[in-house]
């Protein structure tokens, strides 16, 4: 047999035009919004809706993912995360790659920061040690849950102990915990190989409804802005890691609010379309969910961008944000 016989085919990824113009437009689309731009389209949010149907979706064919019995990790199985960004976690075996495998992608900040933050699905049964292993590889300071355990279906399993537990090879340790009107917070003590330990903020938001918005935009701000005093204060420099059930709509809906309000309090301006497209070549879509209508004064989803009045809101556990009020953020009215 000829040497040239015994080589492999090379394994060649044909792009379309169409998917190729997709790409393009992902990389380059933005419209830049002033406060009042803001304010205007908060009373006509048609605009909006047209651009937001336009961005296309980016979702993945498991094709793309070489990894067998990857599905057994997923919590819904049109919801892959996108391989040029996925998190990897460190495995003994490099043969194993299965063990390196969780559901969950590195998310750019304002600025185009690679890392900032990890969008990634509720942990189930079988991957919570995935989980907390990928909280301590990527010494996240932060972790944000916005969703309930359980919304008419389970959204996610309780990752974390009353107390103590041991996840792998990862201890966590429950320090403290206080109750918000909306949100709990924990803070936590991870400890690995013994001598090493970590603190991370947890948490937990509870006022989100699943497919709507909720009524006020105030205690997601709040939340924004306690969640990056924390992630300023903090020894641990890593991602903050978010999470909601799929890891794509209330997630990525926090992680764009975030970068936009810091967006507006730098430039001025906010780039609605930008920021999605950005969302949406890091993290992807899921193709059989619609996007949720924007209502005036309410905030809506990524999967339809946020927008929302800023009014008065007190916080019992870090003073109060309001539309005098510039916080950590910024004005943002």
């Amino acid at each position: 047999m000829s040497a040239l016989g015994s080589v492999e085919p090379l394994k060649v990824s044909v792009v379309t035009p169409r998917e190729a113009a997709a790409r393009e437009y992902l990389l380059s689309a933005g419209r830049p919004l002033t406060r009042q731009q803001l304010r205007d389209i908060v009373d006509n949010t048609h605009k909006l809706h047209v651009e937001f149907a336009e961005i296309p979706m980016n979702f993945i064919d498991p094709k793309e993912l070489d990894i067998p019995n990857h599905g057994t990790k997923n919590r819904y199985k049109t919801i892959l995360p996108n391989p040029h960004s996925r998190v990897i976690l460190k495995s003994k075996s490099c043969n194993d790659l299965l063990s390196s495998y969780i559901n969950a992608n590195y998310i750019r900040g304002y600025l185009g920061d690679s890392r900032a933050f990890i969008a990634t699905q509720g942990p189930m049964v079988n991957t919570v040690i995935d989980f907390w292993q990928m909280a301590w590889q990527e010494e996240s300071p932060v972790i944000v849950m916005i969703t309930k355990l359980k919304e008419k279906n389970e959204k996610c399993v309780l990752y974390w102990p009353e107390k103590r537990g041991i996840y792998g090879k990862v201890e966590v340790l429950v320090n403290s915990s206080r109750e918000c009107e909306h949100y709990t917070t924990r803070s936590l003590t991870l400890k690995q190989c013994g001598n090493q330990t970590r603190v991370l903020q947890h948490y937990w938001y509870t006022s989100w409804p699943d497919h709507k918005t909720p009524d006020s935009a105030l205690p997601l701000l709040q939340l924004m802005a306690d969640v990056e005093t924390d992630r300023r204060a903090a020894a641990s420099v890593g991602p903050v890691i978010v999470h909601c059930s799929a890891g794509i709509g209330r997630t990525g809906c926090f992680i764009a609010t975030t970068i936009g309000c810091r967006q507006l309090q730098v430039e001025g301006v906010v780039d609605v379309l930008s920021i999605t497209c950005q969302l949406r070549a890091d993290r992807g879509y899921d193709p059989n969910r619609r996007a949720v209508r924007v209502r005036p004064s309410r905030p809506g989803s990524v999967r339809g961008p946020a927008v929302g009045r800023i009014q008065p809101v007190s916080s019992p556990h870090r003073g109060t944000l309001t539309s005098d009020h510039p916080g950590v953020y910024g004005k943002v009215s």
